[in-house]
């Protein structure tokens, strides 16, 4: 063996440790181009399947079958605010090398560790039930199955996905970013098929309505469909294993490329998001508004729009269901290590949080039912992970020079107090307490 051969370092193997090198010549100057901002293309595609995950399926057929248009600007202001949250729980991972999970349990008196875990579990308990039920009803209705045997399947398929992240962070991110792909390709086949008003579109975008009390359970809904407890938690640690900046230069990069990562991946989610809203409002507003159902709208559907039309909705459902199903057992993973220092067998986990889906099922409680409840148990969990982003990423002890600005600061408290007045707000009409200038 010659010298040189011997001082060499060994040439990376596998996908993942080539996209680490990669990532680390792009941060030193080394790499550039187009190319090059691709390999920092993960974390936030990850966190964004959980944008598009099947309970957002039943809150949004909900919203667009009851008020056609009307809720769309719920949906973007939703969207917003999870962008401004993901970016920083990008960033508390990238600054302090420590996911949301992890920096709760060594900063945080213990007795609030424990209940912020607690709450955290039954989220994530509760996103499961979500993406697993929804899963199983996209297989069910598509090839005829028993609901439980479409869980079966769904559970398999799921597990087997999970195995891949043994070989590092790359292969994941490739197959969830696959089947965003497929999703987002579903609902733009939706949007050519669909008799879609796009004046008013446009408008119900953009100018705030609130028709009845029903209309704001279902924005509860949507807000908790869409800006998710365990996504936050999730995203913070993604960012921890592909890449070690070596100095503040190489960090600001850093977060200049996720910032940019997670504007496009939301994007794309938020689109999808108003897509299902507004193919429900252009199929069943006018003369089927009772359709509140996945089931029902798949039925529907295929008088209205063609069984080409029903069929594509049902590929993106079983996406969804499969790959949500799949991110949120990692981010239930990420939780339960982070909070309290150990890890369970991921097939463990995956048992698990498969126990509540089969027993909803068992009972005979309406699958869909089940999912807009689901989402409604979400909004009020998250303001945990909100207020300890806030409280993390504007600490200078904690982040330095990157703690939030002024501007950062105030925006993220304010989405944060309205997330908690709209709880607040739903508790409220739970107890049957009336809201003064709300019909209901």
């Amino acid at each position: 063996m010659s010298l040189s051969s011997s001082v060499l370092p060994a040439e990376p193997q596998s996908v993942s440790e080539r996209t680490s090198a990669a990532i680390g010549q792009v941060l030193s100057g080394q790499r550039r181009g187009p190319r090059a901002a691709l390999l920092f293309a993960g974390p936030a595609v990850i966190a964004s399947i959980a944008y598009m995950d099947p309970g957002n399926f039943a809150t949004n057929i909900q919203a667009g079958a009851g008020y056609g248009y009307t809720l769309l600007w719920v949906v973007v202001m939703a969207n917003l605010i999870a962008m401004l949250f993901q970016a920083l729980s990008a960033k508390l991972g990238i600054v302090t090398g420590q996911n949301l999970a992890e920096l709760c349990r060594s900063t945080l008196p213990r007795p609030l560790v424990w209940g912020m875990w607690g709450v955290s579990e039954i989220a994530a308990m509760a996103t499961d039930l979500a993406e697993f039920l929804g899963g199983a009803i996209g297989l069910s209705l598509l090839f005829g199955l028993p609901l439980l045997a479409g869980m079966g399947v769904t559970a398999v398929v799921t597990y087997a996905i999970l195995l891949f992240e043994k070989r590092g962070f790359r292969p994941m991110e490739l197959i969830i970013g696959a089947l965003v792909a497929v999703i987002g390709l579903c609902y733009l086949v939706e949007m050519v098929l669909a008799p879609v008003d796009w004046s008013a579109v446009a408008f119900h975008a953009v100018t705030p309505q609130m028709p009845d009390a029903r209309a704001l359970m279902i924005s509860v809904g949507i807000i908790g469909a869409t800006v998710m407890p365990h996504a936050l938690y999730l995203h913070s640690g993604l960012t921890q294993a592909r890449a070690t900046p070596r100095d503040a230069a190489e960090r600001r990069l850093l977060l200049r490329y996720s910032n940019r990562e997670v504007v496009l991946a939301l994007s794309v989610a938020g689109l999808v998001n108003m897509a299902m809203v507004i193919t429900a409002a252009s199929a069943f507003h006018l003369g089927h508004s009772e359709v509140a159902e996945i089931a029902t709208a798949y039925h529907t559907l295929t008088p209205l729009l063609g069984a080409a039309a029903a069929g594509v909705f049902l590929v993106s459902l079983i996406a969804s269901g499969v790959s949500s199903s799949v991110v949120g057992t990692m981010a239930g993973q990420l939780i339960m290590q982070g909070f309290v220092g150990f890890r369970i067998p991921i097939w463990v986990r995956r048992l698990v949080t498969m126990i509540p889906a089969f027993v909803v099922v068992a009972l005979g409680v309406d699958a869909t039912y089940a999912l807009v409840l689901s989402q409604v148990v979400l909004s009020i969990a998250l303001p945990v992970p909100m207020i300890a982003l806030v409280v993390f990423t504007r600490r200078r002890d904690l982040m330095g020079e990157f703690a939030n600005g002024a501007v950062v600061n105030a925006l993220a408290v304010a989405g944060a107090v309205l997330v908690l007045g709209l709880n607040a707000v739903l508790l409220l009409q739970t107890f049957g307490i009336p809201l003064p200038g709300l019909p209901a």
